[in-house]
């Protein structure tokens, strides 16, 4: 299999390509653009197993596009060419993901095994719940056996833990034969702190920082190829490995001054690809802006992106539920904020932000759609990012996460669950590092403790992210589903998903009534009527309403009944009748 050994080292004296398993050196020719390239006998090299570069002398470094990484980040690359995958989905022609379930998924905890193969095992769980897409966590290669994914180093190769590339293709094979669209989680924000290194090579990196580190070059001298190393990586995902759609992680993170930004060059670049590939790309940002540029069309000089992610919902969701709200849920502490979020998309949009000190947002351009907006009660971050890691059902009763799954799979968002959420999981999520250099891993835990009693939080609750027991506590059990509270929650949340189907994707929420005086939420959207008691004694509902699910104490007609009963709820839950 003969693999390209061209490098782009555009301030490098020399470069020698390294070959095993004849550890020999080749010497590379410099091009005027600052690729080097080997000999027309190098090129032709057929039997490598690995190979790596020598930069200046230094090395050997992993190729910066390597598509394999069998000995993990720091080791040599190995050859891997995606197009020699015997694909079974050439009659997969995509299919709509926004205004449908998505599913977000990190594989190193989802299966106890961890890897893409042990992934498609679950596969079938997931279409009976009917969801639309997963959406996995990052898969880039980085440094260490385990972790979240967000300090990948090599992000055109598969972390090889999970099963490498060929464990990938057939991952997303298995989705499309279900008609499971895939979402890729990626980072181009920032790199990782070890096995980095790109700098080697090439100006990768900017002058300026964000939260993670140093930020990557976008409008600095030699950006254009760092920008083209980014478009050829979406490229890579989309084209080559079959995956259907992007979510781009903390675009504001982005340094990029430049009058075209990085993020509209992709959206046009994904417009171009799908005519190729013959199916809908799908581009979602995570974004801390409430910027509706981001998604605005690049005909009315937005970005041109297909969705963001949209926090405030989480926000007003997750405060009206626990009652927290300290930190960034301080503005969302009340049903108005839930309320604002149903009605106008986000809540801040233009609002003073308590947290921020300062006016945040603008407002949602009115002909956006809501399905634009992708909507949680849960997700990796506010659950990993909270001191010990829990989830909801640590936190409220069944009652109330059903009530917040009605909020988000039967509101005008797209919604997005976070994996055994539709089981009400009792396993924390936890943040979790395996960094093998012992001062990388003491710094982290050591920084993530202090961060967390700034914050006012017991240092005692922050598990150790380097402790192997973190990690391990972050897997699903699935045993749980042999559990009958857990057997009832997941049946909810699989009615409100049959539910959803029968609502237009595009019907925005009406009706929207937020009384905190009783402790009520409830909005009407197509033929069905949501509503939730959070908080307070009880919720009755008039005769005549036809319940087509609840969950919670309730009296009166059973769900799918059409009587002429009133329903009352007599403590925390919903119940979802038919609109009038």
């Amino acid at each position: 299999m003969s693999t390209d050994f061209r490098v782009w080292a555009p301030d490098a004296a020399s470069v020698r390509l390294l070959t095993q398993p004849d550890d020999v050196t080749h010497a590379l020719t410099r091009g005027d653009d600052g690729w080097w390239a080997p000999d027309a006998q190098a090129a032709a090299l057929s039997e490598v197993q690995r190979y790596g570069f020598l930069v200046d002398g230094d090395g050997p470094f992993p190729d910066p596009r390597s598509r394999r990484q069998p000995e993990g980040a720091h080791g040599l690359s190995a050859p891997f060419d995606p197009a020699s995958f015997t694909w079974s989905d050439g009659d997969w022609r995509g299919r709509e993901v926004l205004g449908h379930v998505i599913y977000e998924l990190h594989l190193g905890t989802f299966t106890p095994e961890g890897t893409l193969d042990a992934a498609i095992g679950r596969l079938d769980h997931l279409m009976r719940l009917g969801v639309a897409a997963v959406e996995l966590l990052p898969v880039n290669a980085f440094n260490g056996a385990h972790g979240w994914g967000y300090d990948g180093v090599l992000w055109f190769a598969v972390h090889e833990p999970y099963g490498g590339p060929e464990a990938y293709q057939r991952f997303v094979d298995a989705c499309h034969a279900r008609g499971l669209a895939v979402i890729q989680d990626v980072v181009y924000n920032h790199l990782g702190p070890s096995g980095n290194h790109l700098p080697k090579f090439g100006p990768y990196l900017g002058t300026g920082s964000n939260t993670w580190g140093e930020a990557v070059n976008l409008d600095g001298p030699s950006s254009d190829e760092v920008r083209r190393y980014i478009i050829d990586n979406a490229r890579h995902w989309l084209v080559d490995l079959h995956v259907d759609g992007l979510r781009l992680d903390a675009v504001h993170a982005l340094h990029d001054s430049r009058a075209l930004p990085l993020l509209e060059e992709l959206a046009a670049a994904a417009a171009g690809w799908e005519a190729e590939v013959g199916r809908p790309l799908t581009l979602i940002a995570e974004s801390d802006l409430n910027d509706p540029r981001l998604i605005r069309a690049r005909e009315r000089h937005g970005y041109g992106l297909d969705a963001q992610w949209d926090d405030d919902v989480h926000h007003a969701i997750h405060a009206n539920l626990t009652g927290e709200s300290s930190g960034y849920y301080g503005d969302f502490a009340d049903l108005g904020a839930l309320a604002k979020v149903f009605q106008d998309g986000w809540f801040h949009d233009g609002s003073w932000s308590s947290f921020r000190q300062r006016h945040h947002g603008r407002p949602l351009d009115p002909e956006i759609a809501f399905r634009r907006l992708v909507a949680f009660a849960q997700d990796h971050d506010q659950i990993g990012n909270r001191a010990a890691g829990d989830r909801l059902s640590a936190q409220v009763p069944d009652e109330l996460i059903a009530a917040g799954a009605a909020l988000v799979l039967l509101g005008p968002f797209t919604p997005m669950l976070f994996m055994g959420e539709e089981w009400g999981a009792r396993t924390p999520w936890q943040f979790f590092t395996s960094h093998p250099e012992p001062e990388l891993g003491a710094a982290v835990a050591h920084g993530r403790t202090r961060e967390f009693a700034q914050h006012g939080w017991d240092p005692a609750l922050v598990p150790d992210p380097q402790d192997p027991a973190t990690f391990t506590r972050s897997k699903l059990d699935w045993s749980e589903l042999e559990r009958e509270r857990h057997r009832r929650l997941l049946a909810f949340f699989r009615r409100l998903i049959e539910l959803r189907r029968d609502i237009p994707v595009d019907a925005r929420a009406v009706e929207v009534d937020a009384d905190a005086s009783r402790g009520t939420f409830s909005f009407v959207r197509g033929h069905v009527r949501v509503s939730a008691l959070l908080r307070g004694g009880a919720l009755e509902l008039g005769g005549g309403v036809g319940v087509l699910a609840s969950f919670g104490a309730a009296t009166g007609p059973a769900a799918g009944s059409g009587t002429s009963e009133s329903i009352v709820l007599t403590g925390p839950g919903v119940v979802v009748t038919r609109a009038a």
